[in-house]
């Protein structure tokens, strides 16, 4: 048998091939790790690369859509912009003019893509950009753009083509606008209020002028005659294009208001007018060009545009403008019209009517004579109104036109402040208040209207710990057993007073809650709601007592008071107003009994018709009313300044309700005011029905 023995010579093979795997296994281990850190250190790079390549992008589009071009020019190539003649400043510039002129807003990236060419080793951008413009909504604005990397910072390049898609080098954009023609407003029988109608430009005629001293006597007659300045006048001569036989525009002037002046030439022309003028200017209001803050306000607007600018003018202003048509379009440098981006038809806007009556208007107006006041009727159980009028007032016409300096001066330092509704502001009712007050006594405190209080003197004061010297007074002592009827025909504070503080402050605050106050009734103008007490609780006795009478911190307009004491005229429902025709508005709530409303009702006209009812003096007037005056104390006032209030309904067949009042005055000078306008009233609206 042969054994086999390992010789030192194998065991030393042995040994170096095993030195030789290890070797050659360790090298291969470096070597592979030195791969997988490499590519690892590759991955991370790329990474990195990527991150700062989206936060370029980022900073890029975030920056566009918020429309803020200094910085978004601050992320494009420097020397891309330089290869077009533009300094960072000029670009931004541009971009900002060209973006402002189409009105874009609400810019919004609707999708983008960001891709590698691995040939080329550059990122490239693509984009939809969405935005509101003037003329409507683009949302298929597609851009593309390549990544420029340095070992200093990324940025974008850029071309015209960044600014609209399909620009190109020397191309500009062209806004064109077709102007809508604006709609109208009409009274309830179509007559105009606000729309188009014929004028007369009046200009200059240099030839006819003279010259020396004769030049300067006529145009100082031209300066009185239509109210401009001898300085604009003076300039509007001095113009470069100015000749001998030219017409110089100076002012618009109404058709019949063209007096023959020398020097003076007419042309027919066509504006915005206001037939009724300064009797309407409240409610209509005027329209004017577009300023830079309504542009700011919203953005669709353009320079040059025509928006309303006070009254319904105002508020139906996006009704009555329409949509103005027009063209975006990308030119070329010989002004051809490469590409059209967008095209709208224009859309000429939707006219208005109104409840209001014309002739009504115009006559309660003139009622005022510029006193200070304001009055308003409405029909009780639709509540259409028929009138709305705050008097002194001012022109429309002149704010359409341009209104001279020395026009606006005078209206501004008038002391009855012209530019006040107040039809829509709120004053302390006084004694009309005591309409309301009744029904809810009558209905909520339980009272009996024959019984009667036994009241001396003209001055009375509960003995009540809360209510220390302050003492209710009375316009007549005369009477001394007073019921409701004669608190109403003579109306007795004292008697309200006492019936208030017998039912409540709890009670009397909860019955007021059931009442609209603090609505705003849904009307198309501004105006504050009505309070009867400055944190919708009255939480005293004296305040209960004054409130009861309609002073306190009671504080109405007059739309307000035609609003709450409608259950009177329209059995114990309130009626909601509107001035839109054939708007449909739902009547309240069975706020009060008919009962109740009848009883008040008949008190009102026996406030008329009684020889001692304090609106005794309406007796005059040819059909049966009733009514209740006020007189409330102005607070904050020294001397007892007054406001003198007048409510009135037509008892016969309920065509009307008006309040009226007069700043400063009391309620006897407030139905000398308004008999005549009141006598006549009823005949004017009688010849349509009220829907």
């Amino acid at each position: 048998m042969n054994n086999s023995r390992r010789t030192p010579k194998n065991r030393k093979t042995r040994r170096w091939i095993w030195i030789a795997v290890g070797t050659i296994m360790a090298v291969i281990l470096a070597v592979g790790g030195w791969i997988v850190y490499t590519n690892w250190q590759e991955e991370q790079r790329a990474i990195q690369r990527q991150e700062d390549v989206e936060a370029a992008v980022d900073s890029y589009l975030t920056a566009k859509t918020a429309a803020d071009f200094d910085t978004f020019v601050s992320t494009l190539s420097a020397q891309s912009v330089s290869e077009f003649d533009y300094t960072d400043e000029e670009l931004a510039e541009r971009y900002e003019t060209i973006f402002q002129g189409i009105g874009a807003n609400d810019l919004a990236i609707m999708d983008q893509e960001l891709l590698l060419n691995e040939e080329t080793d550059q990122y490239t951008l693509t984009y939809t950009l969405r935005m509101d413009t003037v003329l409507g909504r683009l949302d298929d604005l597609r851009y593309e753009t390549v990544i420029q990397e340095t070992e200093d910072d990324i940025t974008l390049q850029w071309g015209p083509s960044l600014i609209l898609p399909g620009m190109e080098e020397g191309d500009s954009v062209r806004v064109s606008f077709t102007e809508p023609d604006r709609g109208s407003i009409y009274d309830r029988h179509g007559n105009l209020l606000a729309g188009e109608g014929d004028a007369y430009q009046a200009g200059l005629y240099p030839a006819s002028l003279g010259e020396g001293d004769q030049r300067a006597t006529n145009l100082d007659t031209i300066s009185e005659t239509f109210g401009v300045s001898i300085d604009q006048l003076e300039n509007l001569l001095n113009q470069a294009w100015v000749t001998d036989e030219s017409l110089v525009p100076f002012t618009v002037v109404e058709e019949g208001e063209t007096p023959e002046v020398t020097g003076v030439r007419y042309q027919r022309t066509s504006e915005r007018v206001y037939p009724l003028n300064e009797a309407a200017a409240h409610l209509i209001g005027y329209i004017g060009e577009v300023t830079a803050e309504d542009i700011q306000e919203d953005p669709t607007l353009a320079s040059g545009q025509i928006v309303g600018k006070a009254g319904l003018e105002a508020v139906f202003d996006s009704q009555l403008r329409g949509h103005t048509g027009g063209q975006i379009s990308i030119v070329d440098n010989s002004d051809e019209v490469k590409e059209v981006v967008i095209e709208n038809e224009r859309q000429n806007g939707q006219s208005v009517r109104l409840t209001i009556d014309s002739d009504v208007q115009r006559e309660l107006f003139d009622s005022f004579d510029n006193e200070p006041g304001a009055g308003a009727v409405m029909h009780p159980q639709t509540g259409e109104l028929l009138a709305m009028v705050s008097a002194p007032s001012y022109s429309p016409q002149s704010f359409t036109r341009g209104i001279s300096a020395e026009e606006y001066s005078g209206y501004m330092d008038d002391e009855n402040t012209p530019f006040v509704n107040r039809y829509t502001s709120r004053y302390a009712p006084g004694s009309t208040f005591k309409i309301l007050s009744s029904l809810i006594l009558l209905d909520d405190g339980g009272i009996d209207p024959d019984e009667t209080n036994r009241i001396e003197g003209l001055q009375w004061s509960p003995d009540l710990p809360g209510f220390g010297d302050h003492s209710i007074t009375r316009v007549s002592e005369s009477v001394s057993d007073v019921d409701l009827a004669t608190a109403l025909i003579y109306s007795d504070n004292i008697y309200f007073a006492m019936e208030a503080l017998e039912m409540g402050e709890e009670a009397f605050t909860e019955a007021l809650n059931q009442l609209p106050f603090g609505d705003n009734l849904d009307l198309p103008f501004d105006m504050t709601p009505a309070q009867f007490a400055n944190d919708d609780t009255i939480d005293s006795e004296t305040l209960l007592a004054d409130t009861a009478y309609g002073q306190g911190q009671v504080l109405m307009n007059l739309i307000h008071q035609l609003v709450f004491y409608s259950p009177v005229v329209n059995d114990g429902r309130l009626t909601y107003p509107t001035v839109l025709l054939n708007e449909h508005r739902e009547n309240g709530n069975q706020l009060f009994t008919e009962e109740s409303a009848s009883i008040v009702r008949n008190d009102l006209i026996e406030s008329v018709t009684h020889a001692n009812g304090t609106a005794r003096g309406l007796q005059n007037v040819s059909h049966t009313v009733g009514a209740k005056t006020g007189t409330a104390e102005i607070a904050g006032e020294e001397g007892n300044d007054t406001n003198g209030f007048l409510y009135v309904f037509d008892a016969d067949d309920q065509s009307y309700s008006f309040v009226g009042f007069l700043e400063g005055q009391r309620s006897g000078d407030v139905i000398e005011r308004f008999d005549t306008f009141l006598d006549n009233l009823k005949p004017s609206i009688s010849d349509y029905a009220v829907n």
